[in-house]
């Protein structure tokens, strides 16, 4: 009888184990099967291409498949919301940049909530906005743009990916540090805008780098000032805005991959430490540095502490210029 209970005891603690710790079981062996890495914009662009070159160092590393599915739409919305309801269980993860994450929520409403739909798991990269001008155009610094804008107010205009957009948003920053007025023109896209600068429609764009490398590099673009509060090793021959004389304009790209709420500690805790491992990868950090972007990795709770930065920054941005989106 004795050994039949402790028989029934036994069998009761092995179960119990396996109930109370199912994230530490599943961790051990994560990732089992393919991974599905969410894009939230359409193939071709940075993010797209960022993505791609991170599935293929995490496939490397795990020896699963980690597979790419783009979910455009919304600037970066639709794909924000589409992981959001994917299971939690670590087989999913999107790569969210400052729009979808940050700024979407603060200029209409989305389908999903940062703080409550997703684990924050790390930064994995940033770069600066470039301001450009036309390389024949009378700007040969940023204190030339500055005083021709204060000078003679609403005559200078600037072209963007359209109303909210990051270079938007860096734009109306440089109105209200430089204390000047020039006039927005938004377009479906910071291709259009920086075609129709070298077209001479509009006469000056804050871009991110990959739009506008090859034409800086022609010649065919002249860059005056850098939104980064350094000198960034990408562009060492950029100054930043401050160093042009524009106190406080800090406005960089980010990107940063999440998990979906609820997915196992355990299961999060490998992730992340997985991530950071090939975010130091010679190869991947030299290709995105052609995307114009430095590789990075960060823990869970310096990354929320970050987001949580930039949306408060940015919605006082918005609010105080009463930016709103399209």
């Amino acid at each position: 009888m004795f050994k039949r209970v402790t028989a029934i005891l036994s069998l009761f603690a092995t179960v119990s184990g396996l109930t109370l710790f199912p994230s530490t079981v599943n961790a051990q062996t994560y990732p089992s099967r393919p991974v599905r890495l969410i894009a939230t914009y359409p193939p071709g662009g940075s993010s797209d291409l960022m993505a791609r070159i991170l599935a293929q160092k995490l496939s490397e590393q795990w020896g699963q498949p980690v597979v790419v599915e783009n979910k455009p739409g919304a600037a970066g919305s639709m794909g924000m919301e589409y992981a959001a309801r994917l299971p939690p269980d670590g087989y999913s993860f999107v790569i969210g940049n400052l729009g979808p994450a940050a700024v979407n929520p603060l200029l209409t409403k989305v389908p999903y909530d940062m703080n409550r739909d997703f684990i924050p798991v790390s930064l994995i990269a940033t770069g600066p906005n470039i301001l450009v001008v036309k390389a024949d155009s009378p700007y040969k610094s940023l204190q030339d743009l500055v005083s021709a804008a204060r000078a003679k107010p609403g005559t200078i205009n600037y072209g963007t990916s359209g109303p909210g957009s990051m270079s938007h948003l860096a734009t109306e920053m440089l109105k209200r540090e430089g204390r000047m007025q020039i006039e927005h023109i938004p377009y479906k896209g910071g291709v259009l805008a920086v075609q129709d600068l070298l077209g001479g429609h509009v006469q000056m764009v804050i871009s991110d780098s990959l739009p506008v490398a090859q034409y800086i590099r022609s010649g065919r673009l002249r860059a005056l000032a850098l939104t980064s509060a350094t000198r960034s090793s990408l562009w060492p021959d950029i100054p930043t805005f401050e160093e042009g004389g524009i106190q406080g304009l800090v406005a960089n790209n980010w990107w940063g991959v999440y998990l979906p709420a609820g997915t196992p500690k355990a299961v999060a805790d490998k992730f992340q430490a997985d991530l950071a491992k090939v975010m130091v990868n010679a190869e991947l950090k030299e290709k995105f540095q052609g995307l114009g972007v430095e590789a990075m990795a960060s823990s869970q709770a310096d990354f929320r502490s970050f987001l949580n930065a930039e949306t408060a920054k940015y919605g006082k941005l918005i609010s105080e210029n009463g930016i709103r989106g399209e």
